[in-house]
């Protein structure tokens, strides 16, 4: 089942193998993968390979990264969703993490708060999920700020693959009493 979800400016839906030179354009950015990986793709095979470990993602877990579409110009500006976690990170199994990436250029807009609203609507009501968690470089202020006002609570830095990655933290309950402030 493909799942769309609208808010004011964007459309949030599955990726598809048509996103593929949006997602490129993206994910060749040097400046984009500045906090993550450090590691541009080359080619647009590394892409389609992305694309369909996230259908897999879909189908084994309902749930994945979702395109961001412009509802204004129809582009995929980038992705954003839950990542459900079955493997050990950071002492914990079974959870969902919220994360997010756009083309630099929609960077500032505000489009990864809108569509992290969303998407953290949709784990706590649909998949009744008590806690949803996120992680990030310590350098990355910017998407500090977005987990921030998300209502997000620093825990720790913790080792991920020889880096240090901040560890966040949101319970159902703290998005219901900060929604209710909005």
């Amino acid at each position: 089942m493909s799942i769309v979800i609208e808010t004011e400016r964007l459309i949030l839906r599955e990726l598809e193998y048509t996103d593929e030179n949006d997602l490129f354009e993206m994910d060749a950015d040097p400046e984009v993968h500045l906090y993550i990986e450090n590691n541009p793709v080359k080619s647009m095979d590394e892409i389609q390979k992305v694309i369909k470990m996230l259908k897999k993602q879909y189908k084994e877990n309902g749930i994945a990264r979702w395109a961001v579409v412009d509802k204004l110009t129809n582009e995929c500006i980038g992705w954003s969703g839950l990542k459900y976690f079955n493997q050990p990170l950071n002492n914990h199994n079974n959870f969902y993490e919220l994360g997010y990436r756009f083309k630099k250029k929609h960077w500032g807009k505000g489009f990864a708060t809108e569509s992290s609203i969303a998407i953290l609507d949709y784990g706590f009501i649909n998949l009744n999920v008590d806690t949803i968690f996120a992680i990030t470089n310590p350098k990355n202020v910017n998407s500090k700020k977005v987990l921030t006002k998300l209502g997000f609570d620093f825990q720790e830095t913790f080792d991920y693959e020889g880096n240090p990655t901040d560890w966040f933290e949101l319970r159902k309950t703290t998005w219901e009493n900060e929604k209710l402030n909005r």
